[in-house]
Formats: C-alpha cells, structure tokens, sequence
C-alpha cells in the first residue's frame, strides 16, 4: 500500500505547484490510481524565510509547524517542503511531527555524490547562501561549493523576486547569464537551483546550461518513499538503488 505525501507549501505557492507537478511526472504510472496520494498545504501566511534569517523579519516557523501538523492530523505519512531556505528551519519544524520528514537539500547532495560530482555553483537566496545549509550538506558528501560573487548574487536574487516570484517574465537575464557562466568557468561541473523558483526560471526562459534540480530530486525521493514506482529515466539519473 502506498503511503500519503504532504507538502508544506506556500513558500511560494508557485513552487508548491511545481514539485505536485514534478511528483506526478517522475511516477511511473498509467492511470490515476497509480499515482501518489498527496495533501498540499500552501500556506502563504508562512513569513519570508530571507527577511526572516538576514534582517530580523517575523519568524516563520510559528506557520511552518501549523502546516505540518495540519498535514499530519490529515493523514500524510511523509511530509516534504518545496523552499530550499526553509530548510534552515528544519531541525525545528520536524521534532514536532511523528512521521519522516524528507529533507532536500540533503537529498540533492546524495544525488551529486551517486552522480560523481566533486565541484557545484549554487544559485540560491541571499538566505539560503548564508544560512549554509548547502554549506553544511556538501562538505558532509565531500562537494567542493562554488557561489557566486556580489553582482552575481544580486542578479540571482532579481530573477528570484522580481521575476518569478512577482510573475514578470520580461525581466532582463543578461547579469543572470553572466553569474551562471562565470561558476562555469570556474569550475563548477553543474549548476544546483538552490531555489525553487530558479527551475520554474530555467524553464520559463529555457536556459539550457546544466543543472540539477533539488526540487526534481525531492519529487522522486518523496514517491520512491511513498512506495510508488519511479520512471525509468528518473531511477537513472538520479541513481537510486
């Protein structure tokens, strides 16, 4: 029997949207029934984890344990949160929960080591990159990290909020393409979209350098704990057992 996928969402709605899609296209299905059980908690009045981490903003944690125990007094056995920031606060949010409580960040990691890559560039929030938690993770699998430098991190931070996340998809990617190529040219053997509105980016401009998706891989870790089928190519790439 499969068991039930609850999403602590919200953070943001459009990322939500983006890894309940990507659990649905790497389930190896070919009807509804065959498919993952899955409860979504978008919660939007969970605080933006940036302002919250760098400036002293309102804590979002509060809002983060509502919703995951929402999902668990509603039956989810695996609970799983589409915003790589958010993770700073994961040691907190799942003591409070019985069930697993999947972390991707160092899912992504596992998949970068079973890949064989020794050097990343991370494009992340400003949050993120600070709080170390990709820090953390990849020097546990023995990944040298590359980040970008300030220019680099701003125009990453521009197409996280001013694009995405506000919904413009004219934003001008010159300085973005500039950050990604320069990580390239250091060095880095794959691009890790340390946010999870920079895969809905990739795909909205169709940026073609190569990357790893944190949200894809959490997907795929999330149905494969479910107990349902994985697509064959996704078993691959990602190099499960």
């Amino acid at each position: 029997m499969k068991k039930t996928i609850g999403i602590v969402g919200g953070m943001g709605p459009l990322a939500t949207c983006d890894l309940f899609r990507k659990i649905i296209e790497v389930t190896d299905a070919e009807k509804d029934q065959d498919h993952v059980h899955v409860f979504i908690d978008s919660n939007t009045a969970i605080a933006d984890r940036t302002a919250s981490i760098l400036h002293g903003g309102e804590d979002p944690v509060p809002e983060m344990e509502k919703s995951a125990l929402t999902l668990q007094a509603a039956g989810a056995d695996i609970l799983i949160m589409p915003c790589n920031t958010a993770h700073y606060y994961y040691d907190l949010v799942s003591s409070i929960v019985d069930i697993p409580f999947l972390h991707m960040i160092r899912e992504t990691a596992a998949a970068l080591k079973r890949q064989g890559h020794a050097r990343v560039g991370l494009l992340a929030t400003d949050g993120t990159v600070q709080s170390g938690v990709y820090a953390g993770a990849f020097a546990q699998s023995q990944i040298d990290m590359l980040i970008p430098d300030a220019a680099g991190q701003q125009a990453v931070m521009d197409v996280i909020y001013k694009g995405i996340k506000a919904g413009n998809l004219s934003i001008d990617l010159t300085g973005f393409y500039a950050t990604l190529d320069d990580l390239l040219a250091r060095g880095a053997e794959v691009l890790v979209l340390g946010c999870t509105e920079l895969p809905v980016a990739f795909q909205e401009f169709a940026i073609d350098r190569p990357s790893i998706d944190p949200t894809h891989v959490l997907a795929a870790a999330a149905v494969r704990a479910a107990g349902a089928p994985l697509k064959e190519r996704v078993r691959t790439d990602y190099l499960f057992e």
